[in-house]
C-alpha cells in the first residue's frame, strides 16, 4: 500500500524538479566582452558594433549583456585574435583573416581585386560561400564564426596626382593590405607599401607613401581626407572580416539565446557590417569633407581603361589565388571562386543597398 503512495509522490517531485530546473535556465544570464581594433567613434562600430551589441541585449531580453573593449584594449587584433578567442580573453571578437595566412586562405576570395562592386554584396557573397561550402567551415572549426563580410572595394586615394590611366601608377608608392593587394599593385606598376592603417596618415604626412588604396570607413574614421585631394573611383580589393565568439561560450549559451543572436548575425549582420558601415560610410565621408572643407577631387575611368586594369592586374592574380589554393591541398578552389563569381552577379541584381531599409540612421 505505501509503495503505491510513494509513486505519484515521487512524480510529483520529478515535475516540481523539472520546473525549477526550467526556471534557472530561463532566468540565467551571460555577460559577454566584445573586442574590437577601431576606436569607439569609427563607422564600423557607431554603425555596426554597437548597435548590434544593443540588439543583442534586446533580442535576449536582458540576458545577454555585452561589455565594449574598443581600440585593441585586450589584446592586438593583428596578431593575437585567434588565439585570445580560443583561450577566452575575450568572448566575441571582430578580425579580418589575412594577416593569418594560410590559415583562413578560402575565405579571402572576396579580397580578389575587382571582384565584388560594393561592400553588401561582397558580404552577402562571403556569407553564403562559407554556408555553402564544407572546406570553408572547416577552417572556422576552432571558432564559432558568428558572421563574416567584406569592406568596399578599396578606392585610390593620393595627395599629388590623380590615377587616371594604368602609366600614371608607374613608380607611385602606394599603401595597400598585402596578399593579393600587393600583387595586383605591382602588375598596375605601382610600389606596394605595407603599414598598419593608424600609421598611413603620418606617412602620407611625410611623404613616405605617394597615396593609399583604402575603403570610405577608414578615410572618414582616420580623417585621411584631411591629407589626400585626389579621389580616383575604382574598387580595387577589398578586406574580408570577421565576427568570432569563443566556442566555450557559444555552447554555454541555450538553444534559443544561440538561436536570438544568429538572428541578428550570419547575413543579417553581414549586410549590417559591409553595407550599412562600410558603403554608407561615403555618405559620411562626403559629411566630413564638406564641413571642414578639404578638397575631393574625384575621377572615374572609363569602362575601355578599367578593363585594362582587370586584365594585367585583376585575372592573373584570380588565377594565382586558385594555383595557391591548389598546392595547399584545397581541389576545389576553382569552384569555389566560380561560385562567388555568380553570387556576385547574383546579388548585384535589383537593389543592392538593402541595408538603407534594413538599418536606417
Amino acid at each position: 500500500m505505501r509503495k503505491y503512495f510513494l509513486i505519484p509522490l515521487m512524480i510529483a517531485l520529478f515535475i516540481l524538479c523539472g520546473l525549477g530546473s526550467g526556471r534557472g535556465a530561463l532566468s540565467k544570464t551571460w555577460t559577454i566582452k566584445m573586442h574590437y581594433e577601431m576606436p569607439n567613434t569609427a563607422p564600423l562600430p557607431v554603425y555596426g558594433f554597437h548597435p548590434w551589441a544593443k540588439a543583442v541585449e534586446e533580442v535576449t531580453k536582458g540576458r545577454v549583456k555585452v561589455e565594449l573593449y574598443p581600440s585593441d584594449t585586450l589584446f592586438k587584433t593583428r596578431t593575437d585574435v585567434v588565439e585570445a578567442i580560443k583561450s577566452g580573453l575575450a568572448d566575441v571578437a571582430f578580425m579580418y583573416c589575412f594577416p593569418f595566412t594560410p590559415k583562413f586562405d578560402l575565405s579571402e576570395v572576396v579580397s580578389l581585386p575587382f571582384f565584388t562592386p560594393n561592400g553588401e554584396v561582397g558580404s552577402r557573397t562571403a556569407w553564403a560561400l562559407y554556408q555553402k561550402f564544407p572546406e570553408i567551415q572547416t577552417q572556422w572549426k576552432d571558432v564559432k564564426l558568428l558572421s563574416c563580410w567584406a569592406t568596399d572595394p578599396y578606392v585610390l586615394i593620393t595627395t599629388k596626382k590623380q590615377i587616371r590611366r594604368l602609366e600614371d601608377f608607374k613608380g607611385m608608392k602606394i599603401r595597400v593590405t598585402g596578399g593579393a593587394a600587393n600583387e595586383m599593385m605591382k602588375l598596375l606598376g605601382g610600389v606596394p607599401i605595407a603599414c598598419p592603417m593608424p600609421e598611413s596618415y603620418v606617412n602620407l604626412q611625410k611623404g613616405v607613401i605617394d597615396g593609399m588604396a583604402a575603403p570610405g570607413e577608414a578615410i572618414a574614421g582616420f580623417r585621411f581626407y584631411e591629407l589626400v585631394k585626389y579621389y580616383t573611383m575604382v574598387g580595387t580589393t577589398c578586406t574580408a572580416h570577421q565576427l568570432v565568439m569563443n566556442q566555450k561560450t557559444w555552447n554555454s549559451l541555450t538553444p534559443d539565446i544561440q538561436e536570438a543572436i544568429m538572428s541578428l548575425s550570419g547575413e543579417n549582420a553581414a549586410i549590417r557590417f559591409g553595407g550599412h558601415c562600410f558603403d554608407g560610410a561615403w555618405d559620411v565621408l562626403g559629411k566630413k569633407v564638406k564641413e571642414t572643407g578639404h578638397e575631393m577631387i574625384k575621377y572615374t575611368p572609363p569602362k575601355e581603361e578599367l578593363d585594362q586594369w582587370v586584365r594585367v592586374a585583376g585575372k592573373p592574380v584570380w588565377e594565382q589565388w586558385v594555383i595557391n589554393m591548389e598546392k595547399l591541398g584545397h581541389k576545389n578552389a576553382r569552384q569555389i571562386q566560380e561560385e562567388g563569381i555568380r553570387l556576385v552577379k547574383h546579388y548585384s541584381q535589383g537593389k543592392t543597398d538593402t541595408w538603407r531599409d534594413l538599418f536606417k540612421k
